[in-house]
């Protein structure tokens, strides 16, 4: 048996403390968690990361959020959560009411977490009493204001309760930006993934709202896509269209990575009306004025539907939720080729003959990064080399 397992075996009952701090509240934010032994003699984990700029909640939601995720990586079955943050040890208790829009979507993923325990409970402690998370927080945090060059993301384990670390995984450092930009703090980094081939796809039929299923070689593409992204080891959230085809393509991902699926409605694809359904030549014949305009004026929109326009700023609130809710995480999204081009176009600062002349194929990936400095990047674009293998 290898010492990790054995790890796992010996404790099954842990202590998970947990702190998370924004200096400017919001301002560079970061957390800390730390797995116990039951008697505190052991460190079996921690976890720190900066988040970028976030308030002070958000940074206590993801330190619980990350100190569960820890206290599962080494098999625990009973966790008893230590906290200073009463407002986090209340909701999560179930006393208090979730009533901010910031909080609910990280009161949720905590929550699923819950559910893979046998038992969870909480006690709100004294700062004093959460020293070492306290630490760890402040060392995200300055990593987060840009005082150090120190990994985002650090985890300990100490030699008394080794854990097994994942296979090796297509991830990048995100302490610092991509190089001569400038930009500094840890990015909100979008894996952003077009669902997998329908019945529309297929026969190249414009496919908004229609809400077709995946085909079967479409499944088979969301369980390729799902295979590749569970080998990374900073997936914190899967986020998804409300439509059929990308909720089965990110539901591939999150039976595999043990993960719950949020959905987020400003993802959906283009409403394209009366050509739902139709082919470009179909669509060119039956409106050609409106086709002909429509490719080349992102203000046109097709008959009964929405245009491009309207789609984008729909998009951009989107992004600006999932910065919000998931700052300086690394989020799987998982939608339509509309949205992602416009994700990708925001992160280049670019004008919209991206929409016309940017290909990208069904069920592939690509990754645009956003800085809490306003800065961003785009590390990749339309990744299938996973659905040949």
């Amino acid at each position: 048996m290898s010492s990790a397992a054995h790890s796992s075996a010996a404790h099954t009952r842990v202590i998970v403390e947990a702190d998370g701090g924004s200096r400017g509240n919001p301002g560079p934010a970061g957390y800390g968690a730390v797995v116990l032994s039951p008697d505190r003699s052991e460190v079996l984990a921690e976890r720190r990361l900066a988040l970028g700029i976030a308030t002070n909640n958000v940074a206590e939601y993801r330190g619980l959020i990350a100190g569960l995720t820890a206290a599962a990586d080494v098999g625990a079955r009973e966790v008893d959560v230590r906290m200073d943050s009463k407002l986090v040890v209340e909701q999560m208790a179930g006393r208090w009411k979730v009533k901010h829009p910031d909080m609910i979507p990280l009161n949720r993923e905590a929550a699923a977490l819950v559910h893979g325990f046998d038992r969870v409970s909480y006690q709100w402690i004294p700062r004093a009493e959460n020293s070492h998370a306290d630490r760890l927080a402040n060392e995200a945090m300055d990593a987060a204001a840009g005082k150090n060059r120190e990994p985002a993301v650090h985890v300990a384990d100490r030699p008394t309760a080794p854990v097994a670390e994942k296979s090796a995984a297509p991830t990048a450092d995100k302490s610092a930006g991509p190089g001569w930009t400038g930009a500094v703090g840890a990015p909100t980094r979008l894996l952003l993934l077009r669902h997998g081939q329908t019945p529309l796809s297929v026969e190249r039929r414009y496919s908004g709202r229609g809400n077709p299923v995946l085909t079967e070689l479409g499944a088979r593409q969301a369980t390729a896509a799902a295979a590749y992204l569970a080998q990374r080891d900073d997936i914190a959230a899967i986020v998804a269209s409300p439509l059929a085809r990308a909720q089965q393509t990110a539901g591939a991902l999150a039976a595999k990575m043990g993960l719950p699926v949020s959905t987020l409605d400003e993802l959906t694809e283009t409403d394209f009306g009366a050509w739902e359904g139709l082919t470009f030549k179909e669509a060119g014949e039956n409106h050609p004025d409106v086709h002909r305009k429509w490719l080349g004026d992102t203000s046109v929109a097709p008959p009964g539907g929405e245009s491009f326009d309207v789609v984008r700023d729909r998009v951009q609130s989107a992004r600006e939720k999932l910065i919000s809710a998931h700052a300086g995480s690394t989020v799987v999204v998982v939608t339509h080729v509309t949205p992602i081009k416009m994700l990708l176009q925001l992160a280049l600062d670019v004008g919209p003959s991206i929409l016309y002349r940017l290909h990208l194929d069904l069920a592939s990936l690509s990754i645009a990064e956003f800085y809490p400095d306003g800065g961003a990047s785009v590390r990749l674009v339309n990744e299938t080399s996973y659905l040949h293998t």
